[in-house]
């Protein structure tokens, strides 16, 4: 045994058995603990853990029956149904030993023992003990697994009529084998719907291989996505699976298609169409099984007529298009978003809970989002991080001034309105949202820049 097993328990009434006990076992376990009174066993365990505890049958009280062993046994068990619990007896048959077990107990050894019998059975009920704790998680696991199953779409967050016809279509699609090519934006979520794609699928207990193409350089597509054989190239220093061998039975999600050369394209098409790979130094074939899904953020058909992306992949990928709008056009929820990352980043960085007021909730679905979700993500971390209150106020997002905006005033632009709201915005820009600095350049007081901002919707 290893001697980083843990703790061990043994409760005996004769000294002379815990003193023996515990010189052999000293030597195998992390530490021995001895207990003369089985009166301490619930203090014993409210106290600590064990790994394993060693329980005599019969005590000073009764010294055949076994009556007190199997009123200790039932405490332990109660106290932790996966304890492991040991039964000592020096008048053990049979009849006892199945009803130890039967209560509860994971094994039985008689006094006086021999010490390699007693040092494997103890090693023996440490790898139950672990194996307990393996079923425990995987127990858990699966819990939580059906608990996400029954909130669909968890990690997609929004009540729109555009999120809500996405939903429509992963309905629809992801328990067939239909390849799925996402389309949207940089930052609108592609990653998140492929893997609800499979997460709903048929696919679900195997494997979901992510690929970024945008990242892959032509030297080393080959290599990723369909393998190499030891020695094949220089770097190729062990055999190695592509992405294509790891996913199978499972689904791969290539996001940034269209960032791929037509070589690289043609090499991509030729794969799909065999549904084999070769590795890279061999000439053997090897199938494999998964679901496709693509995604990019380029304007894909575009490009088929501009010839820079092959029509017929185009066809092999997208049975079913998804396409994912942009933030502006959701604008029902950007608060939801907004409130679902404060509370993140406030667990996160471990600061009290935030709410966001009216003033910046306008700001928010004011502002266009170019970057979509995760720049409203990045948003949101900054504000928290940055931000003293446990308000969120318009002022905590002042960097999303910075730079051009479709509301900006032009100068063929008389309304008089409009002239106010872009010179206070640039005063904000100016002192970086100090409103008092702000207030002080445009000749007003901090009540009355605030009203005007209010007003803006600033």
């Amino acid at each position: 045994m290893d001697k980083e097993i843990g703790k061990i328990l043994i409760i005996d009434d004769d000294e002379d058995v815990l003193l023996a006990a515990k010189m052999l076992l000293k030597k195998h376990a992390h530490e021995v603990i001895i207990e003369k009174n089985p009166n301490k066993i619930p203090f014993l365990l409210n106290n600590d853990s064990y790994d394993v505890i060693l329980l005599d049958m019969n005590f000073s009280q009764d010294t055949t029956s076994g009556k007190e062993g199997f009123y200790w046994l039932g405490q332990i068990v109660e106290k932790d149904p996966t304890a492991v619990v040991i039964m000592i007896t020096a008048f053990g048959d049979v009849e006892m030993a199945v009803r130890a077990l039967k209560e509860g107990a994971t094994d039985f050894v008689l006094k006086p023992w021999q010490n390699e019998k007693l040092i494997a059975t103890i090693s023996a009920a440490l790898k139950l003990k672990q194996s307990y704790k393996e079923v425990d998680k995987l127990k858990n696991t699966r819990k939580q697994l059906q608990e996400d199953s029954n909130q669909p779409f968890k990690e997609i967050i929004g009540k729109s009529k555009a999120i809500y016809d996405v939903f429509q279509i992963i309905e629809k699609v992801a328990q067939t084998d239909a390849n799925v090519l996402i389309l949207g934006e940089n930052g609108t979520g592609k990653e998140l719907v492929a893997r609800a794609l499979h997460q709903r699928s048929l696919r679900k207990d195997n494997v979901f291989i992510g690929v970024d193409m945008g990242a892959i350089t032509e030297s080393l597509f080959e290599s990723e996505l369909f393998g190499h054989k030891k020695g094949s190239f220089t770097d190729a220093k062990e055999d190695r699976a592509g992405r294509f061998e790891v996913a199978n039975g499972g689904t791969l999600f290539l996001d940034e298609i269209g960032n791929l050369s037509l070589p690289l394209q043609s090499k991509l098409l030729t794969v799909l169409q065999n549904r084999q790979v070769t590795r890279i130094g061999t000439n053997k074939p090897i199938s494999f099984d998964i679901r496709l899904v693509c995604a990019t953020n380029m304007p894909i058909y575009e490009m088929v007529k501009e010839n820079k992306f092959r029509q017929d992949l185009l066809y092999r990928i997208n049975t079913v298009e998804i396409h994912l709008p942009p933030l502006r056009e959701r604008q029902e929820d950007i608060i939801l978003l907004a409130d679902h990352f404060i509370k993140m980043y406030c667990q996160k960085y471990r600061k009290k809970e935030m709410t966001i007021s009216p003033n910046a909730h306008k700001r928010l679905q004011k502002y266009r989002w170019p970057g979509n979700i995760r720049e409203l993500q990045h948003a949101i971390e900054r504000a928290v991080i940055m931000s003293d209150n446990d308000t969120l106020n318009p002022d905590d997002f002042f960097f999303l001034m910075s730079g051009p905006q479709d509301n900006d005033i032009q100068s063929d632009n008389f309304n008089l309105d409009d002239i106010e709201k872009s010179i206070i915005q640039k005063a904000i820009n100016k002192y970086q949202g100090n409103i008092s600095k702000a207030a002080k350049e445009l000749g007003l007081t901090r009540a009355s820049l605030y009203r005007r901002l209010e007003k803006h919707g600033l």
